[in-house]
């Protein structure tokens, strides 16, 4: 088997995550400056066995898509590009942001802490990661 990455895309920063290669545990991998995301991808890819990538999906209460669609869409068409041998599958990432932020209060970070906006993108990607494999 290979490694499922899962990306949680943002216009600054992206949040990524992985599972191992049995796909039973899902890992925070990093957080790239999105400008450096496609080489970032690239690069991992030519050195682990990944077979699926994973974007979130932002969508509003109303089951509409979120202003960050367009960014996003535009993101997939240069991934496609970039690596189009991969499947991506687009997962809900409602909620995530705020999933992230509590399991860093459960797991006893400190406030300052808590402000690091990268590792809650990393923690994202990773909830991301964990309900599609959950859902599997």
């Amino acid at each position: 088997m290979a490694r499922i990455l899962a990306i949680d895309y943002g216009t600054k920063r992206t949040g990524i995550a992985v599972t191992d290669e049995l796909q039973i545990i899902a890992s925070g991998l990093t957080t790239v400056a999105t400008k450096e995301l496609l080489p970032f991808l690239k690069d991992y890819i030519a050195k682990e066995n990944v077979e699926l990538f994973l974007v979130g999906e932002p969508k509003q209460m109303n089951n509409e898509v979120s202003e960050s669609e367009e960014s996003i869409q535009s993101f997939l068409a240069k991934l496609e590009k970039a690596i189009p041998a991969m499947p991506v599958k687009r997962v809900d990432e409602r909620f995530t942001s705020k999933m992230a932020f509590q399991t860093m209060i459960d797991s006893g970070l400190k406030k300052g802490q808590r402000k690091n906006k990268a590792l809650v993108d990393e923690i994202s990607a990773t909830i991301i990661l964990q309900s599609y494999l959950y859902n599997q």
